[in-house]
């Protein structure tokens, strides 16, 4: 199959029905959220859908996300690099609609007013949770030391007379 560009918006249900697979990139350029987060200006995320309908007769939402973006690591704060890769299966349920009734193994996935799904808001929260809480090299790798830094010298102040000096003597005449 070739590496197609993945659709933004789709109605899961027809997909499902049809079995609709897409193969595909998406730039990382359509991902505001995730470019916060990273330092790559561009890159390229690969994408694997599949929609079915499972035995239980649900619509199910089935991929896998690969990528590989540099983030900071919180130790050194040099560049890290992080290869991504993780899967997701979800089910969706209408707009409001209670989740209580699906199996664990799917997530929820809230369709929109028009009945679809946006697969890149999918792709980018999937990314958004791979990557670590605080993302840091090994320990052997990372630059960092344990040394004190320091940037300057303080200058001694010049000692002030403590204002509530008065007080106390107002405090022993009284």
């Amino acid at each position: 199959m070739q590496k197609v560009k993945i659709p933004i918006t789709l109605d899961p249900c027809r997909a499902a029905q049809r079995r609709a697979s897409y193969d595909g990139v998406v730039m990382l350029e359509e991902l505001s959220r995730l470019q916060q987060v990273v330092r790559d200006q561009s890159s390229e995320i690969a994408v694997d859908i599949h929609f079915n309908i499972d035995e239980q007769g649900l619509v199910v939402v089935q991929g896998k996300v690969r990528a590989h973006l540099t983030v900071v690591c919180q130790r050194c704060n040099d560049e890290l690099g992080l290869d991504l890769e993780q899967d997701f299966a979800y089910s969706p349920v209408g707009l409001g609609a209670e989740s209580d009734d699906l199996p664990e193994r799917y997530d929820v996935l809230e369709l929109d007013e028009e009945g679809e799904v946006n697969l890149r808001q999918i792709v980018e929260d999937e990314l958004l949770l791979a990557i670590p809480i605080v993302p840091t090299h090994d320990e052997a790798q990372c630059s960092y030391s344990d040394e004190p830094k320091s940037f300057g010298e303080i200058e001694a102040e010049d000692s002030k007379p403590n204002p509530f000096e008065i007080l106390k003597q107002l405090k022993k005449d009284s």
